[in-house]
């Protein structure tokens, strides 16, 4: 069939016009929801990094602490001074028990305490390295303390009330000598790489059971 010039001229004519009074189309947006799936895996590759950190540092300290503290088969009973530090020897089958809510706040709360006590082990250290050391992993154990308040805020889990407390009560007897003071030094760390090494393990199985972030699409609909 052959179209005329004429014929040609109208049916553009008609397009224009049904183009222009077509109602406004609606929107395709694209937009990625971020929630308790993200948050979750954002916790849990902090953790692995500071376990990796830890290692590091954990090696400097307990050499500038000298021998025996830095000898690898060095493994003294825990004194009743360090039940101060928050432990992690808890059975595991008791703790994997424990609700999702539990076990984030056990662990907001032991670490909001470790990093009093590593704060002021930065203060006393006597090398300008390990004190660099030290502040640079204390900034990154306060962003893993707000990591998992970010996390329980986003299940709808209130956060522990109450400000965590200060290493040691006011009056507390300061280590006797040099030595026990030491093997203060030493149990914070020994259970900061037991916390650690379970928290990646809490996060590890959250994130298996919480969906991760997920893009989607939505029509905003406008004109209508």
């Amino acid at each position: 069939m052959e179209l005329r010039a004429g014929d040609s001229w109208g049916i553009f004519t008609f397009l224009c016009a049904a183009l222009c009074n077509l109602p406004a189309l609606p929107a395709l947006n694209c937009s990625e929801e971020l929630g308790a799936g993200q948050s979750i895996q954002q916790t849990y590759d902090l953790t692995r990094y500071l376990e990796h950190q830890l290692r590091t540092l954990a090696g400097t300290y307990l050499n500038y602490l000298g021998p025996p503290f830095n000898e690898p088969d060095f493994n003294p009973p825990r004194l009743a001074r360090a039940e101060r530090v928050p432990s992690a020897t808890v059975d595991l089958d008791l703790w994997r028990g424990l609700t999702d809510n539990a076990r984030l706040a056990a662990n907001y709360r032991a670490y909001s305490r470790l990093l009093c006590y590593l704060r002021v082990l930065d203060g006393q250290v006597g090398t300008a390295e390990l004190r660099h050391r030290l502040a640079h992993f204390c900034a990154s154990l306060q962003g893993l303390v707000l990591s998992i308040g970010g996390v329980m805020s986003s299940l709808g889990y209130p956060l522990p009330a109450g400000p965590a407390g200060p290493p040691a009560p006011p009056g507390a007897p300061a280590a006797p000598n040099d030595f026990l003071k030491k093997m203060d030094d030493f149990w914070l760390l020994k259970e900061l790489q037991t916390w650690l090494w379970r928290s990646a393990k809490d996060f590890n199985r959250l994130k298996k059971k919480v969906p991760p972030a997920v893009v989607t699409l939505r029509l905003e609909a406008r004109g209508f």
